[in-house]
């Protein structure tokens, strides 16, 4: 259109230039002076031209530059951000890495048992964990991991470990766990409850003092390592070896989870003993309602199964774990059970619980709180039982009925509300009436944040 409208301005241009010898002929001042006047005029109406199309090009680029705003606004809102890093990691060219990292964990309910029992039960709150360290890797291959709990008015190692990687392998010498099971592996951060199921704490799991080799290639996962004992106890001759396998397949978007674990600790001191006792599923009460007592043992061998699966916003998880003790003086061995069956189900759409390396790891919300919106939300259920009664040791019998829910604003925050009821057989602490069958109740709640 342009182009036809600047040819019949021209058109128009050269008609009054033909005719100018006839104006000449007929009136020369007059023609001249006319066609002076239209020239300017064609002037004047070339340069609005000009000016308009300059305009008109301005106005698009500007509404270009609109549609464009408006469409990366568009795709913002329909994709969430990313979630940031945990903490910001200093990295150096030479293979140097530092990286902060600390979680808080702060625990309160109460516990409702049988008044005539003496229990302390009531309320309770305690800051759980309060963990403060570092981990990065180091040139050649190296990596570290060290935190101290600062919880409980005392300050306690953690993971204190120096690793390397080789090809699938990874060697790990220091304080860390020794493969005991799914539920103690995961950490702390990722449970489905307040706390782990009663036997990781019942049978003494814990880090320790050790050497060990993790293969991991494809969908197996195989670890073993020779231990000693935890820092606070590195004067006894305790030596223990431990084993865990894992196939670790995926179907579609179905993660499944197979595994099994062997233990055997030696004591190595003459008057060494165990014993076997468990809280009634908050951490923040001394009282145990189960209890061996100290057993005298030369040694300890574990056993351990483990099972699970997660598919979409659904999870499911077991675990049965065996522990027999060698006791010299006994006329039979004690076999001691502890194990749980548990599901949980998210109710917010998009989210699912996190898997990685052979335990659950970090629920990532699809839609955090503060990106449009509310963080995930997770309903769990359990069933946790742990048998102390064998070779005529009464330890007691907990059967508990537990369930939780877990909102998650973002990737390191956490609220979660528990409820549990423990039924007790042949409880170590009798009623009144020497009544040693009962119920207790507990409920919990916790805030947490981690970096």
């Amino acid at each position: 259109m342009k182009s036809a409208f600047r040819l019949s301005v021209v058109a128009a241009a050269l008609s009054c230039t033909i005719a100018t010898p006839v104006f000449a002929q007929d009136s020369a001042p007059t023609a001249e002076e006319e066609l002076a006047e239209m020239r300017a005029q064609l002037q004047a109406l070339v340069s609005r031209i000009d000016q308009l199309e300059g305009e008109l090009a301005a106005t698009r680029a500007e509404n270009d530059a609109q549609d464009a705003v408006i469409a990366a606004n568009t795709e913002a809102a329909a994709k969430p951000a990313p979630e940031p890093a945990p903490a910001a990691e200093l990295e150096k060219k030479d293979g140097w890495s530092f990286k902060p990292r600390g979680r808080l964990m702060f625990d309160a309910g109460t516990i409702g048992a049988p008044e005539s029992t003496g229990a302390d039960d009531g309320f309770g709150n305690e800051v759980r964990r309060a963990r403060l360290g570092a981990s990065g890797d180091l040139p050649g291959g190296f990596g570290y991991k060290f935190e101290l709990d600062f919880a409980g008015n005392e300050v306690e190692a953690a993971d204190a470990i120096l690793t390397y990687e080789t090809g699938d392998a990874e060697i790990a010498v220091g304080h860390h766990n020794n493969f005991q099971s799914l539920e103690e592996l995961t950490s702390s951060l990722h449970t489905s409850f307040i706390e782990r199921a009663a036997f990781t704490d019942a049978f003494g799991f814990e880090r320790r003092i050790g050497a060990s080799v993790s293969f991991n290639s494809g969908i197996v996962l195989a670890q073993a390592g020779v231990f000693t004992d935890n820092f606070d106890d590195t004067g006894t001759d305790n030596r223990g070896f431990d084993g865990r396998l894992v196939v670790m397949p995926k179907m579609g978007d179905t993660q499944f989870h197979l595994g099994g674990s062997l233990h055997f600790n030696e004591l190595g001191e003459d008057d060494a003993t165990v014993r076997y006792r468990q809280r009634p599923f908050v951490h923040f009460t001394s009282t145990r309602f189960v209890n061996t007592g100290n057993l005298d043992a030369d040694s300890e061998f574990g056993a351990g199964v483990e099972a699970a699966v997660i598919s979409g916003p659904f999870h499911a998880a077991a675990e049965g774990y065996w522990q027999n003790v060698d006791m010299p003086l006994a006329m039979e061995n004690p076999t001691f059970f502890g194990g749980y069956v548990e599901a949980g189900y998210f109710l917010t759409k998009g989210d699912t619980r996190g898997y990685k390396g052979g335990k659950f790891d970090r629920v990532k919300p699809e839609n955090p709180l503060g990106n449009g919106g509310i963080g995930s939300v997770q309903f769990n259920v359990r069933y946790d039982h742990l048998d102390l009664n064998d070779a005529g040791i009464l330890g007691g019998v907990q059967n508990g009925y537990q369930a939780s829910l877990i909102w998650k604003p973002a990737s390191n925050t956490l609220f979660g509300i528990n409820y549990g009821r423990m039924d007790y057989t042949d409880a170590v602490l009798p009623t009144a009436s020497g009544d040693t069958d009962y119920g207790v109740d507990a409920f919990g709640i916790r805030a947490q944040v981690d970096f």
